[in-house]
C-alpha cells in the first residue's frame, strides 16, 4: 500500500498537544474534597464507569489518526502479474472500402460491423484479438492483445470514411487484407489461429490474390473464416448531396467459399448481425491452447475500509460519552 498525500501525516502531530491538554484537564478535575481519613474508601471496588473514563478520549485520537490516512489517500501499489490463460489467436481482417457505407444494415454496414465486434470480442475473454482494416490497401489498427477494451477503443475511434474522405485508398484488396492478418500471426505459437474476413465485394484491388493469401494461410496452419456482408439484390447507398440510390449487391461468394475451404474454415453470409453467431458456436469448438499474460494492475484508491472504521469509531464514542458515560450537569 502508498499513499497518495503523505504530508498528511504531519496533521498527527496535533495530537502531541491535544494528549497533554487533556491529562491537564483532567488532573485538575479531580475531586479536592478533604477528608479526615480516606482508607476506608481504597478497598471500595470500581465501577464499569470508572474503567472506561478514558475510553471516549482514546477512540477521539484513534478518529484522528484514521482522517489522517483517509486525507493521504492510501492506494494500491502498480503491479505486474504472470497468468496462464486458455484461448486462441483471432485476427478481425474488416473491410471499410466506400461500399460499406450502404444502409441495408443499420446505420450501415461498417457501424454495424462494430457492434458485432464488441459482441464478439466480449465473448472471446482468453483469446489474443488484433484487428486489420483494408479498403484498396490494408494496415493493422490493433495487434494481437489481450486488452480487448484498448482493442475497442482502437476499433471506435476509427472514422469509417477513411475511404470515402482519400484516407485510405478506396477498393476491396482482400488478398491484402489477409497478408496484413496473416504478418501478425506469423509469429504466434498458439495452436489455433484464425482470421475472420469481413468484406461486402469483390476482390479489385491490391497487390496479391485472395486465393494465393489463402495458400499461404494454409502453409502457417492459419484457419480463415470469410463473411460476406449485405443483402439480395440492391442496397440503399448515401449520396454526398443527400438521399439514396438503389445500388446492387455484388460478393463473390465462390472466391469467398473457396478461401475458407481451402484454409478449413467456413464460408458465412450475413444478412443480418444474428446471423454471425454461427461463427461464434463453431470458434468455440476449435481446439485451445495455454500461453502467458502478463498483466498490470492500475493503483486503487483503498480508502473505503478506513472511512467505515472511523465512522464506527465515531459513533462508538458518541454512544460511550452520551449514553454510558453521560455526566449531569
Amino acid at each position: 500500500m502508498t499513499f497518495k498525500n503523505p504530508y498528511f501525516f504531519l496533521l498527527l502531530l496535533a495530537l502531541v498537544p491535544y494528549i497533554v491538554w487533556y491529562v491537564m484537564r483532567y488532573m485538575k478535575s479531580l475531586p479536592t474534597l478533604k477528608m479526615p481519613e480516606t482508607s476506608k474508601f481504597r478497598t471500595l471496588p470500581k465501577t464499569f464507569r470508572q474503567y472506561l473514563i478514558h475510553v471516549p478520549f482514546l477512540l477521539r485520537c484513534i478518529l484522528i489518526a484514521l482522517v489522517v490516512v483517509i486525507l493521504a489517500r492510501p492506494q494500491s501499489k502498480h503491479s505486474w502479474s504472470d497468468t496462464d490463460v486458455e484461448g486462441i489467436d483471432i485476427m478481425l481482417s474488416v473491410d471499410v472500402s466506400t461500399s460499406m457505407l450502404a444502409q441495408d444494415f443499420r446505420p450501415n454496414r461498417v457501424e454495424a460491423l462494430r457492434e458485432i465486434a464488441q459482441r464478439f470480442v466480449e465473448k472471446r475473454m482468453n483469446d489474443n484479438i488484433g484487428l486489420t482494416f483494408f479498403a484498396g490497401e490494408a494496415y493493422t489498427q490493433c495487434p494481437l492483445t489481450t486488452d480487448h477494451a484498448a482493442l475497442m477503443n482502437l476499433y471506435n475511434s476509427t472514422d469509417t470514411r477513411m475511404a470515402a474522405n482519400g484516407t485510405l485508398e478506396d477498393g476491396t484488396a482482400i488478398g491484402d487484407g489477409i497478408m496484413n492478418a496473416l504478418l501478425r500471426l506469423r509469429e504466434s505459437e498458439a495452436k489455433s489461429k484464425v482470421i475472420i474476413l469481413l468484406t461486402d465485394g469483390v476482390n479489385n484491388a491490391g497487390n496479391i490474390s485472395p486465393v494465393t493469401a489463402a495458400e499461404i494461410a494454409k502453409k502457417q496452419g492459419v484457419r480463415i473464416y470469410t463473411v460476406g456482408i449485405g443483402t439480395n439484390g440492391l442496397a440503399p447507398y448515401p449520396l454526398p448531396t443527400g438521399g439514396t440510390i438503389q445500388l446492387p449487391v455484388e460478393i463473390d461468394e465462390a472466391t469467398m467459399s473457396k478461401i475458407s475451404k481451402e484454409t478449413g474454415g467456413q464460408y458465412f453470409r450475413a444478412k443480418k448481425n444474428a446471423e454471425l453467431e454461427a461463427i461464434y458456436n463453431d470458434i468455440d469448438q476449435m481446439e485451445r491452447t495455454k500461453f502467458n499474460v502478463r498483466q498490470y494492475s492500475r493503483r486503487t484508491d483503498l480508502f473505503e475500509p478506513f472511512a467505515l472504521m472511523a465512522l464506527a469509531v465515531f459513533l462508538l464514542e458518541l454512544f460511550l460519552r452520551l449514553v454510558v458515560l453521560k455526566r449531569l450537569p
